[in-house]
């Protein structure tokens, strides 16, 4: 299978030299490799944890939305959930699993890039605050995450207004995201209408060429890498299992259509790009791209990178066709009345005002809002907790 190599407009001069897609990239590398910090390892999961609710505090809110609410999935134990309703008749539910290690991030990290993806992509997404290693290593994500996921099957319907439920996450939560996908397939129950994996752990034996091609220098270090998921599935030998590396599963048939997206500066990438390949190989309909010159965790870089910004609405793009059945005919036979109807009625608009131009009264009203709908949704106040959130940390996008 062939990945997409998006770079559009070309980077500019001053990034070309590093191979980055922009200034703002290049910029965030040069802060990066001049300061990097001490390691995740020498850090520690709750040290991480409190430097990114700082930064969650300190940055700007994502887009506001039709409705946000902070709900509890009945599970065991309890899963706390955000719902995000771009309209008040979105095309489908997307359950998202945020990244960070399985360690790190939460609702509030990711709550910008939840709110961009349901407005860009007019999906509601449902955001899982799934339980963190090490507190709670392998299986607790997938369990909390197929419970999600199986609780957004029976009640869709009625939270959002329509039974096509999505499942997706970046980096570690793609990982999540494609295990819960094959747990529902062993299982088997229903599996969701599509599966969404942004620069995704897929391989925690972490021996792809880019692990080592992209070590250090770009943000996320393969060391950093590899100690979260020695937090997740302490024990060495586990991690070649299919159960937590679902690359390193034989029989990838009968999955759900993917989008998987990947970056060129990444070490996580080759291992995405080839579970996008083997599920391709496996019969399973695929939409894979590299996003060129950008890095691991770059849809958290979207306000500050224009293309960050651009690979983010490519992404809404390819979510919403995911998610968005093709029409059928009677379908197409009504939007083509619909748009008949339309030209029916804007013609009549525009004699009318011909018609009070000439000092005479148009015989009916030419503009009227349609049945049920809301004529300021997009301004309309949120209900619930919105938590606002900006950029997401980078390290922990792992």
């Amino acid at each position: 299978m062939t990945v997409e190599d998006e770079h559009p407009n070309g980077p500019t001069s001053q990034a070309a030299e590093a191979e980055v897609a922009d200034a703002a990239i290049a910029e965030l590398l040069r802060g990066w490799r001049a300061a990097p910090g001490p390691s995740a390892r020498e850090v520690g999961a709750e040290s991480l944890r409190a430097a990114q609710r700082l930064r969650s505090e300190a940055r700007p809110p994502g887009p506001q939305l039709w409705q946000v609410t902070d709900l509890v999935v009945p599970a065991g134990p309890p899963v706390p959930v955000r719902l995000y309703r771009p309209t008040a008749s979105p095309s489908a539910l997307l359950v998202f699993l945020h990244g960070g290690g399985w360690t790190i991030g939460d609702l509030t990290s990711h709550d910008a890039l939840c709110r961009t993806l349901a407005r860009d992509a007019d999906v509601a997404v449902l955001a899982v605050d799934h339980r963190r290693a090490p507190e709670h290593p392998w299986p607790a994500a997938v369990d909390d995450a197929v419970a999600v996921m199986r609780w957004a099957f029976a009640r869709a319907t009625d939270l959002v207004g329509t039974d096509v439920v999505a499942v997706g996450g970046d980096s570690s939560g793609g990982d999540v995201a494609a295990l819960a996908c094959l747990r529902q397939r062993e299982a088997g129950d229903r599996t969701p209408a599509g599966q969404v994996l942004l620069y995704p752990n897929t391989d925690l034996t972490f021996s792809l060429p880019s692990v080592r091609e992209k070590a250090t220098g770009w943000g996320l270090d393969a060391d950093d890498a590899l100690w979260f998921a020695e937090q997740w599935v302490p024990d060495p030998a586990r991690r070649s299992d299919p159960r937590v590396s679902p690359l390193l599963e034989p029989d990838l048939t009968g999955l759900p259509p993917a989008v998987v997206v990947t970056a060129e500066h990444d070490p996580l990438r080759d291992e995405g790009e080839a579970y996008a390949t083997r599920l391709a190989e496996a019969g399973v309909p695929v939409r894979a791209r590299r996003e060129r010159g950008l890095v691991h965790g770059f849809l958290g870089f979207a306000p500050v990178s224009p293309a960050a910004a651009e690979a983010a609405r490519r992404l809404a793009a390819d979510v919403h066709a995911l998610l968005t059945p093709d029409p059928t005919p009677q379908e197409d036979e009504r939007e083509r009345s619909a748009r008949r109807g339309a030209e029916h009625e804007a013609e009549h608009v525009r004699r009318a005002r011909g018609a009070v131009a000439d000092g005479e009264l148009p015989h009916r009203a030419s503009e009227r809002g349609r049945p049920g709908e809301h004529p300021d949704d997009g301004a309309r106040p949120e209900q619930g907790n919105p938590h606002q959130a900006g950029r997401d940390e980078h390290r922990g996008g792992a």
